[in-house]
Protein backbone atom coordinates (compact mmCIF):
# COMPACT_ATOMS: atom_id res chain seq x y z
CA UNK A 1 0.00 0.00 0.00
CA UNK A 2 2.85 2.39 0.83
CA UNK A 3 4.36 2.10 -2.66
CA UNK A 4 0.98 2.47 -4.30
CA UNK A 5 0.19 5.65 -2.37
CA UNK A 6 3.59 7.17 -3.10
CA UNK A 7 3.43 6.39 -6.82
CA UNK A 8 -0.14 7.65 -7.09
CA UNK A 9 0.66 10.94 -5.37
CA UNK A 10 3.91 11.45 -7.30
CA UNK A 11 2.29 10.77 -10.65
CA UNK A 12 -0.66 13.00 -9.95
CA UNK A 13 1.53 15.83 -8.74
CA UNK A 14 3.75 15.64 -11.84
CA UNK A 15 0.67 15.83 -14.02
CA UNK A 16 -0.51 18.83 -12.05
CA UNK A 17 2.80 20.64 -12.43
CA UNK A 18 2.75 20.16 -16.19
CA UNK A 19 -0.88 21.18 -16.50
CA UNK A 20 -0.26 24.28 -14.42
CA UNK A 21 1.94 25.78 -17.14
CA UNK A 22 -0.96 26.50 -19.48
CA UNK A 23 -1.51 30.08 -20.60
CA UNK A 24 -4.26 32.33 -19.23
CA UNK A 25 -7.45 32.64 -21.21
CA UNK A 26 -7.81 35.76 -23.31
CA UNK A 27 -9.57 38.66 -21.64
CA UNK A 28 -11.06 41.86 -22.94
CA UNK A 29 -8.42 44.58 -23.11
CA UNK A 30 -9.07 48.28 -22.82
CA UNK A 31 -8.57 50.18 -26.06
CA UNK A 32 -7.37 53.67 -26.80
CA UNK A 33 -9.50 56.51 -28.09
CA UNK A 34 -12.17 55.65 -30.65
CA UNK A 35 -11.26 56.77 -34.21
CA UNK A 36 -13.45 59.50 -35.70
CA UNK A 37 -16.47 58.08 -37.45
CA UNK A 38 -16.16 54.68 -35.75
CA UNK A 39 -18.86 53.31 -33.42
CA UNK A 40 -18.33 54.31 -29.79
CA UNK A 41 -16.73 51.73 -27.49
CA UNK A 42 -19.20 49.61 -25.55
CA UNK A 43 -19.62 50.65 -21.94
CA UNK A 44 -18.13 48.48 -19.21
CA UNK A 45 -20.39 45.81 -17.78
CA UNK A 46 -21.64 46.76 -14.32
CA UNK A 47 -21.31 44.33 -11.39
CA UNK A 48 -22.96 45.35 -8.14
CA UNK A 49 -20.84 43.26 -5.74
CA UNK A 50 -17.93 40.82 -5.86
CA UNK A 51 -17.73 38.68 -2.71
CA UNK A 52 -14.35 37.18 -1.82
CA UNK A 53 -13.88 34.71 1.04
CA UNK A 54 -10.55 33.76 2.62
CA UNK A 55 -9.88 30.67 4.72
CA UNK A 56 -8.74 31.31 8.32
CA UNK A 57 -5.17 30.03 7.96
CA UNK A 58 -4.05 33.22 9.72
CA UNK A 59 -5.83 35.27 12.36
CA UNK A 60 -9.00 36.71 10.73
CA UNK A 61 -8.20 40.27 11.82
CA UNK A 62 -4.76 40.02 10.21
CA UNK A 63 -6.26 38.84 6.93
CA UNK A 64 -8.95 41.53 6.81
CA UNK A 65 -6.43 44.30 7.54
CA UNK A 66 -3.79 43.02 5.12
CA UNK A 67 -6.21 42.51 2.23
CA UNK A 68 -8.07 45.83 2.48
CA UNK A 69 -6.01 47.35 -0.40
CA UNK A 70 -7.03 44.41 -2.59
CA UNK A 71 -10.50 45.95 -2.99
CA UNK A 72 -9.23 49.02 -4.81
CA UNK A 73 -6.66 47.03 -6.78
CA UNK A 74 -9.27 44.61 -8.10
CA UNK A 75 -11.72 47.40 -8.90
CA UNK A 76 -9.07 49.19 -10.96
CA UNK A 77 -7.83 46.12 -12.80
CA UNK A 78 -11.33 44.90 -13.63
CA UNK A 79 -12.36 48.36 -14.88
CA UNK A 80 -9.48 48.23 -17.37
CA UNK A 81 -10.70 44.79 -18.44
CA UNK A 82 -14.30 45.81 -19.09
CA UNK A 83 -16.06 45.46 -15.73
CA UNK A 84 -17.17 48.17 -13.31
CA UNK A 85 -17.44 46.54 -9.88
CA UNK A 86 -19.28 48.73 -7.39
CA UNK A 87 -18.33 46.85 -4.20
CA UNK A 88 -15.66 44.28 -3.36
CA UNK A 89 -16.58 42.50 -0.13
CA UNK A 90 -13.87 40.53 1.70
CA UNK A 91 -14.67 38.09 4.52
CA UNK A 92 -12.83 35.35 6.42
CA UNK A 93 -14.70 32.09 6.85
CA UNK A 94 -15.11 30.48 10.24
CA UNK A 95 -13.48 27.34 8.82
CA UNK A 96 -12.07 26.01 5.57
CA UNK A 97 -15.29 24.08 5.04
CA UNK A 98 -17.38 27.20 5.57
CA UNK A 99 -15.64 28.88 2.62
CA UNK A 100 -16.11 25.79 0.44
CA UNK A 101 -19.79 25.69 1.34
CA UNK A 102 -20.17 29.40 0.61
CA UNK A 103 -18.69 28.88 -2.86
CA UNK A 104 -20.97 25.93 -3.49
CA UNK A 105 -24.02 27.92 -2.39
CA UNK A 106 -23.03 31.02 -4.36
CA UNK A 107 -22.94 33.23 -1.26
CA UNK A 108 -19.25 33.80 -2.06
CA UNK A 109 -18.15 34.46 -5.63
CA UNK A 110 -14.42 33.92 -5.11
CA UNK A 111 -12.49 31.87 -2.57
CA UNK A 112 -8.80 31.78 -1.73
CA UNK A 113 -8.66 28.17 -0.59
CA UNK A 114 -6.13 25.34 -0.31
CA UNK A 115 -6.10 22.55 -2.86
CA UNK A 116 -7.62 20.15 -0.35
CA UNK A 117 -10.61 22.40 0.18
CA UNK A 118 -11.03 22.91 -3.57
CA UNK A 119 -11.06 19.15 -4.17
CA UNK A 120 -13.69 18.60 -1.47
CA UNK A 121 -15.95 21.22 -3.04
CA UNK A 122 -15.08 20.99 -6.75
CA UNK A 123 -18.68 20.05 -7.54
CA UNK A 124 -19.56 23.62 -6.56
CA UNK A 125 -16.51 25.62 -7.62
CA UNK A 126 -13.98 25.98 -10.45
CA UNK A 127 -10.27 26.56 -9.96
CA UNK A 128 -8.89 29.59 -11.83
CA UNK A 129 -5.39 30.14 -10.51
CA UNK A 130 -2.71 28.59 -8.38
CA UNK A 131 -0.42 30.65 -6.19
CA UNK A 132 3.32 30.81 -6.59
CA UNK A 133 5.53 31.37 -3.59
CA UNK A 134 9.19 31.68 -2.70
CA UNK A 135 11.00 28.41 -2.51
CA UNK A 136 12.79 27.53 0.72
CA UNK A 137 16.45 26.87 1.44
CA UNK A 138 15.55 23.33 2.53
CA UNK A 139 13.52 20.87 0.46
CA UNK A 140 14.31 17.43 1.77
CA UNK A 141 12.40 14.28 2.66
CA UNK A 142 14.56 13.97 5.77
CA UNK A 143 13.42 15.63 9.00
CA UNK A 144 16.99 15.67 10.26
CA UNK A 145 18.08 17.74 7.23
CA UNK A 146 15.54 20.42 8.17
CA UNK A 147 16.93 20.52 11.71
CA UNK A 148 20.60 20.43 10.72
CA UNK A 149 20.13 23.32 8.29
CA UNK A 150 17.78 25.51 10.33
CA UNK A 151 16.69 28.25 10.24
CA UNK A 152 14.78 27.85 7.02
CA UNK A 153 15.33 30.76 4.64
CA UNK A 154 13.41 31.92 1.56
CA UNK A 155 14.93 31.76 -1.91
CA UNK A 156 14.14 33.74 -5.04
CA UNK A 157 13.01 30.60 -6.87
CA UNK A 158 9.25 30.60 -7.46
CA UNK A 159 7.57 27.28 -6.78
CA UNK A 160 4.06 25.90 -7.14
CA UNK A 161 4.22 23.38 -4.29
CA UNK A 162 5.27 23.16 -0.67
CA UNK A 163 5.83 20.62 2.11
CA UNK A 164 3.96 19.94 5.30
CA UNK A 165 6.01 19.39 8.44
CA UNK A 166 5.34 17.72 11.76
CA UNK A 167 7.04 19.99 14.28
CA UNK A 168 7.87 19.06 17.87
CA UNK A 169 7.82 21.78 20.50
CA UNK A 170 9.72 22.55 23.72
CA UNK A 171 7.74 20.21 25.97
CA UNK A 172 9.58 17.26 27.52
CA UNK A 173 7.91 14.81 25.14
CA UNK A 174 8.53 17.07 22.16
CA UNK A 175 12.22 17.32 22.96
CA UNK A 176 12.44 13.55 23.32
CA UNK A 177 11.03 13.03 19.82
CA UNK A 178 13.40 15.65 18.37
CA UNK A 179 16.42 14.06 20.05
CA UNK A 180 15.58 10.67 18.58
CA UNK A 181 15.15 12.10 15.05
CA UNK A 182 18.34 14.12 15.27
CA UNK A 183 20.22 11.01 16.39
CA UNK A 184 19.18 9.36 13.13
CA UNK A 185 16.70 6.99 14.78
CA UNK A 186 13.27 6.14 13.39
CA UNK A 187 10.26 7.10 15.44
CA UNK A 188 7.93 4.24 16.38
CA UNK A 189 4.14 4.32 16.48
CA UNK A 190 4.44 4.22 20.28
CA UNK A 191 6.55 7.38 20.09
CA UNK A 192 4.14 9.40 17.96
CA UNK A 193 0.92 8.09 19.49
CA UNK A 194 2.08 8.83 23.00
CA UNK A 195 2.22 12.61 22.57
CA UNK A 196 -0.33 15.40 22.19
CA UNK A 197 -0.90 16.58 18.61
CA UNK A 198 -2.42 19.75 17.16
CA UNK A 199 -4.04 19.22 13.76
CA UNK A 200 -6.13 21.40 11.46
CA UNK A 201 -9.56 20.61 10.02
CA UNK A 202 -9.89 17.64 7.70
CA UNK A 203 -9.73 19.65 4.45
CA UNK A 204 -6.38 21.29 5.30
CA UNK A 205 -3.57 19.78 3.18
CA UNK A 206 -0.71 20.79 5.49
CA UNK A 207 -2.61 20.53 8.75
CA UNK A 208 -4.39 17.22 8.20
CA UNK A 209 -4.44 15.45 4.83
CA UNK A 210 -0.75 15.05 4.07
CA UNK A 211 0.26 14.42 7.68
CA UNK A 212 -2.32 11.65 7.71
CA UNK A 213 -0.72 10.20 4.58
CA UNK A 214 2.66 10.41 6.31
CA UNK A 215 1.26 8.39 9.21
CA UNK A 216 -0.22 5.89 6.76
CA UNK A 217 3.07 5.39 4.93
CA UNK A 218 5.12 5.16 8.12
CA UNK A 219 2.80 3.23 10.42
CA UNK A 220 -0.30 2.24 8.42
CA UNK A 221 -2.25 4.59 10.68
CA UNK A 222 -3.85 7.99 10.20
CA UNK A 223 -4.72 11.06 12.27
CA UNK A 224 -7.95 9.51 13.55
CA UNK A 225 -5.81 6.78 15.14
CA UNK A 226 -3.89 9.30 17.26
CA UNK A 227 -5.35 9.08 20.76
CA UNK A 228 -4.27 12.60 21.73
CA UNK A 229 -5.02 14.83 18.73
CA UNK A 230 -6.89 18.13 19.06
CA UNK A 231 -8.08 20.43 16.27
CA UNK A 232 -6.86 24.03 16.37
CA UNK A 233 -8.91 26.76 14.70
CA UNK A 234 -5.80 28.44 13.22
CA UNK A 235 -2.06 27.94 12.96
CA UNK A 236 -1.62 30.86 15.34
CA UNK A 237 -3.50 29.07 18.10
CA UNK A 238 -1.63 25.84 17.28
CA UNK A 239 1.75 27.53 17.76
CA UNK A 240 0.51 29.13 20.99
CA UNK A 241 -0.40 25.68 22.28
CA UNK A 242 2.96 24.30 21.18
CA UNK A 243 4.82 27.09 22.98
CA UNK A 244 2.84 26.58 26.20
CA UNK A 245 3.32 22.81 26.16
CA UNK A 246 -0.38 22.06 25.76
CA UNK A 247 0.59 20.07 22.67
CA UNK A 248 3.88 18.36 21.85
CA UNK A 249 3.60 18.25 18.04
CA UNK A 250 1.77 20.29 15.43
CA UNK A 251 1.14 19.78 11.73
CA UNK A 252 1.75 22.83 9.55
CA UNK A 253 3.15 24.21 6.27
CA UNK A 254 6.91 24.30 5.81
CA UNK A 255 7.47 28.04 6.20
CA UNK A 256 5.10 28.49 9.15
CA UNK A 257 7.90 28.94 11.66
CA UNK A 258 9.11 31.93 9.65
CA UNK A 259 5.60 33.42 9.85
CA UNK A 260 5.39 32.95 13.63
CA UNK A 261 9.03 33.64 14.52
CA UNK A 262 8.32 37.07 16.05
CA UNK A 263 5.16 36.00 17.89
CA UNK A 264 7.03 33.07 19.43
CA UNK A 265 8.93 35.46 21.71
CA UNK A 266 6.52 38.41 21.81
CA UNK A 267 2.98 37.04 22.11
CA UNK A 268 3.85 33.50 23.24
CA UNK A 269 6.42 34.75 25.80
CA UNK A 270 9.19 32.31 24.91
CA UNK A 271 12.77 33.26 25.76
CA UNK A 272 14.56 31.17 23.11
CA UNK A 273 13.89 31.49 19.37
CA UNK A 274 11.38 29.29 17.58
CA UNK A 275 14.31 27.62 15.80
CA UNK A 276 15.91 26.63 19.11
CA UNK A 277 12.66 25.51 20.71
CA UNK A 278 11.25 23.40 17.86
CA UNK A 279 12.38 20.60 15.56
CA UNK A 280 10.99 18.77 12.55
CA UNK A 281 10.08 15.14 13.17
CA UNK A 282 8.31 14.39 9.86
CA UNK A 283 8.15 15.66 6.27
CA UNK A 284 5.40 15.03 3.72
CA UNK A 285 5.57 14.84 -0.08
CA UNK A 286 5.12 18.11 -1.98
CA UNK A 287 1.65 19.70 -1.88
CA UNK A 288 0.32 21.79 -4.76
CA UNK A 289 -0.21 25.44 -3.78
CA UNK A 290 -3.36 27.31 -2.76
CA UNK A 291 -6.03 28.16 -5.31
CA UNK A 292 -8.17 31.06 -6.34
CA UNK A 293 -11.45 29.33 -7.05
CA UNK A 294 -14.85 30.66 -8.09
CA UNK A 295 -18.40 29.59 -7.43
CA UNK A 296 -20.27 27.62 -10.09
CA UNK A 297 -23.51 28.99 -8.61
CA UNK A 298 -22.55 32.66 -8.75
CA UNK A 299 -24.67 34.53 -11.35
CA UNK A 300 -21.74 36.82 -12.27
CA UNK A 301 -19.26 34.03 -13.02
CA UNK A 302 -19.56 33.55 -16.76
CA UNK A 303 -16.51 32.58 -18.84
CA UNK A 304 -15.71 36.16 -19.84
CA UNK A 305 -15.72 37.45 -16.27
CA UNK A 306 -13.70 34.47 -15.02
CA UNK A 307 -11.07 35.26 -17.65
CA UNK A 308 -11.01 38.92 -16.63
CA UNK A 309 -10.81 38.03 -12.95
CA UNK A 310 -7.91 35.65 -13.59
CA UNK A 311 -6.02 38.33 -15.48
CA UNK A 312 -6.75 40.89 -12.76
CA UNK A 313 -5.24 38.68 -10.04
CA UNK A 314 -2.24 37.85 -12.23
CA UNK A 315 -1.66 41.57 -12.86
CA UNK A 316 -1.95 42.36 -9.15
CA UNK A 317 0.56 39.64 -8.33
CA UNK A 318 3.01 41.21 -10.77
CA UNK A 319 3.15 44.52 -8.87
CA UNK A 320 5.05 45.29 -5.68
CA UNK A 321 1.89 46.71 -4.08
CA UNK A 322 0.00 43.57 -4.98
CA UNK A 323 2.72 41.29 -3.64
CA UNK A 324 2.55 43.14 -0.32
CA UNK A 325 -1.17 42.32 -0.04
CA UNK A 326 -1.02 38.64 -0.99
CA UNK A 327 2.02 38.07 1.24
CA UNK A 328 -0.44 37.34 4.07
CA UNK A 329 -0.71 33.85 2.53
CA UNK A 330 2.98 33.71 1.49
CA UNK A 331 1.82 34.09 -2.11
CA UNK A 332 4.16 35.81 -4.58
CA UNK A 333 1.97 35.72 -7.68
CA UNK A 334 -0.48 33.58 -9.65
CA UNK A 335 -0.55 31.36 -12.70
CA UNK A 336 -3.44 29.75 -14.54
CA UNK A 337 -4.51 26.41 -13.09
CA UNK A 338 -6.52 23.46 -14.28
CA UNK A 339 -8.59 21.00 -12.33
CA UNK A 340 -6.06 18.25 -13.17
CA UNK A 341 -3.36 20.16 -11.28
CA UNK A 342 -5.03 18.95 -8.09
CA UNK A 343 -5.27 15.27 -8.96
CA UNK A 344 -2.67 14.62 -6.26
CA UNK A 345 -5.07 16.16 -3.76
CA UNK A 346 -7.86 13.94 -5.08
CA UNK A 347 -5.66 10.91 -4.56
CA UNK A 348 -4.94 12.08 -1.03
CA UNK A 349 -8.62 12.67 -0.30
CA UNK A 350 -9.58 9.24 -1.58
CA UNK A 351 -6.97 7.65 0.64
CA UNK A 352 -8.19 9.57 3.68
CA UNK A 353 -11.81 8.65 2.95
CA UNK A 354 -10.94 4.98 2.51
CA UNK A 355 -8.99 4.96 5.75
CA UNK A 356 -11.83 6.65 7.62
CA UNK A 357 -14.34 4.19 6.15
CA UNK A 358 -12.16 1.26 7.10
CA UNK A 359 -11.87 2.67 10.61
Amino acid sequence: MKKTVSLLLAGALCAGLLAGCSQPASVPQSTGSTPAGAPSQAANQAIEKLSIAFVPSREPEEIITATEPLKEMLTGELAALGYDVKTVDITVGTSYEAVGEALSAGTADVGLIPGGTYVLYDDGCDVLLTATRDGLSIDSDSAKDWNDNAPTQPTTNQVTSYRALMIAGPSEKGKALAAKVNAGEDLTWEDVSGVNWSVANSSSPAGYIYPSLWLQEKYEKNITDLPHAVQSDSYGSAFARLASGQVDVLCTYADARRDYEDKWTSEYSMTASIWEDTAVIGVTPAIYNDTISVSKSSPIMDDAFKAALSQAFINIGNTEEGKAVIAIYSHKGYMTANSADYDSERAAQKMIQSLNSAG
